[in-house]
């Protein structure tokens, strides 16, 4: 019985001790957004060329350490597309991060979760062209931590609503970002 206890003390003492550990650090984040849309009308699908934008802005981040999983988000202000076809807006971005530590000095890092993204309402619609206030994706990332400050990454936005509507053509934006943050 008193090995019971003294075990259930144990485990009792490490469940609290994990969320003492846990860690909420803030940084800046950004980055280059490289962009695709994705045309589609009916049974034809067409593709636009590659167009170059960027994001900028604060971002939070709370691992539990023992585990190596954490939450990441940002409030980034972004651009993407071009000519008629460009947004700017607010992007928020939640991912779920998994880390895989090579030591002190560096890590590994899996992300995937939502992205919101939110058009500024000041950009002028052209006849036929209806955007969207609003668009949610899915963010999938891997990418480097250096010296606990630095992090390096990659990330595809895969759209799971359209961006724009001309005529009865339907438009995503298909999005690569390539993104470095500082974390304080």
């Amino acid at each position: 019985m008193k090995k019971l206890f003294i075990l259930c003390t144990l485990v009792l003492g490490l469940f609290s001790a994990i969320p003492a550990q846990a860690q909420l650090k803030f940084g800046v984040k950004g980055g280059l957004n490289l962009a695709k849309l994705s045309l589609s009308q009916g049974n034809a699908n067409l593709d636009s060329d590659n167009t170059t934008g960027f994001f900028i802005g604060p971002m939070a981040e709370f691992t539990v350490p023992i585990i190596n999983i954490g939450i990441d988000g940002a409030l980034l202000y972004s651009q993407r597309g071009k000519d008629e076809c460009k947004q700017s807006g607010l992007e928020i971005p939640v991912n779920l991060k998994y880390t895989i530590g090579l030591g002190s000095l560096a890590g590994l890092y899996l992300a995937a979760g939502p992205d919101f993204f939110f058009n500024f309402k000041d950009i002028k619609e052209s006849e036929g062209l209806k955007k969207k206030d609003a668009q949610v994706g899915l963010s999938l990332g891997a990418g480097l931590k250096l010296l606990n400050h630095l992090q390096v990454g990659a990330n595809y936005l895969i759209p799971l609503s359209n961006s724009y509507s001309f005529e009865d053509i339907d438009v995503k934006t298909k999005t690569w970002q390539i993104s470095a943050a500082y974390i304080f």
